[in-house]
């Protein structure tokens, strides 16, 4: 018996990962990963509130495994997501044509712009389908963190718009013209934007993409502004025409809380940052593997909605290359079935000292 080289056996395993080994192989897309959350949510209405203001990309929640249908789900997720936001804001037009509002038809192009956002993230999704180069090996699944930093630049400059406009009209008060068309635009606005908005998030939770999340969050800060029309609106009518102003102020700090998360999410995706509880994962995984004596070391980073596992595991000094790369196989598999939207593994078996 001889003793393995410290080498890549795993031979950084793709997400199809069809190695020739003497082992049972039965894994397939459709497994259950084991995803506990080692994170406490709040419940009842602190936990409303904090799904709402707070939708992180849930690092650990069951993820797509496949790097083709989750692409493919986040490119669809943006087309819809287009569609349902030009359809709002045709609706937003028509309202504008018959009231011949100029303040609601600024609205009405303000919020088509925001929806033209997400098309850095379609390019993104594409861009992440292709395969790695000599130039850049590692593929382009960073173009997707890249987007999603664009994302959280367009809420920031949201809540900027958002609260100089709210100090203006509180320092020079102006009239509220056609109060019931300006509801009618600002609930269609809120629908149109709120839909979108649960519909790109449940979406990039799913494929684990923090940028898909980030452009659901823009989705909901734009329906924020829309409701702050209505309540301005509301208020006008029953006599408090401040009301319009306050409102604003209070949607500028909604749309902070909002930015705060996100930026935080999508800042640790590209420092390379995962949840911790992703890390104890794999390692309790790679513990409960038959033929090694420990984990030296596992390293586990987000490139784009794929997960990029590396991996050095110690085996007895007197084991055979054959068994440690049969072995090293074992470690990928269970690698692969309690970590979400694993794309590239890497497993280094090293003899123990």
């Amino acid at each position: 018996m001889t003793a393995p080289r410290p080498a890549v056996l795993g031979h950084g395993h793709d997400h199809d990962h069809d190695h020739d080994h003497d082992h049972d192989h039965d894994h397939d897309h459709d497994h259950d990963h084991d995803h506990d959350h080692h994170h406490e949510h709040p419940t009842g209405l602190r936990g409303w509130l904090h799904e709402v203001f707070v939708p992180h990309s849930h690092d650990a929640a069951d993820s797509i495994d496949d790097e083709l249908v989750a692409s493919g789900q986040g490119i669809r997720a943006v087309k819809v997501s287009l569609v349902v936001l030009g359809l709002t804001a045709l609706a937003q037009l028509a309202i504008v044509a018959v009231s011949g509002s100029v303040a609601l038809l600024a609205d009405t192009v303000h919020n088509l712009s925001d929806a033209l956002t997400a098309v850095p993230l379609w390019i993104a999704f594409v861009l992440g389908r292709r395969a790695a180069t000599r130039r850049y090996t590692h593929g382009y699944g960073r173009a997707e963190d890249l987007a999603g930093l664009f994302i959280v630049a367009m809420i920031a400059l949201s809540a900027v718009v958002a609260g100089v406009e709210s100090v203006r009209r509180l320092a020079d008060p102006q009239p509220v013209e056609n109060v019931g068309w300006v509801v009618a635009a600002g609930v269609v606005g809120f629908a149109g934007n709120e839909a979108v908005a649960v519909y790109r998030i449940r979406v990039g939770r799913r494929i684990g993409s923090a940028a898909l999340v980030a452009d659901g969050v823009h989705a909901r800060t734009d329906g924020f502004t829309s409701l702050a029309v209505v309540l301005g609106a509301l208020g006008v009518l029953v006599g408090v025409p401040l009301a319009d102003p306050a409102v604003g102020l209070l949607i500028t700090v909604a749309i902070l809380v909002l930015l705060w998360g996100t930026a935080r999410d999508v800042g640790r995706r590209l420092l390379d940052g995962v949840d911790p509880a992703l890390t104890d994962r794999a390692r309790r995984a790679l513990d409960a593997v038959d033929g090694l004596d420990g984990v030296d070391d596992v390293r586990l980073r987000w490139a784009g909605h794929r997960l990029t596992v590396q991996a050095r595991v110690l085996v007895p000094p007197e084991t055979s290359v054959a068994v440690a790369d049969r072995t090293s196989a074992r470690a990928d598999d269970a690698l692969r079935h309690v970590l979400p939207s694993v794309g590239r593994v890497d497993v280094v078996v090293a003899p123990s000292p």
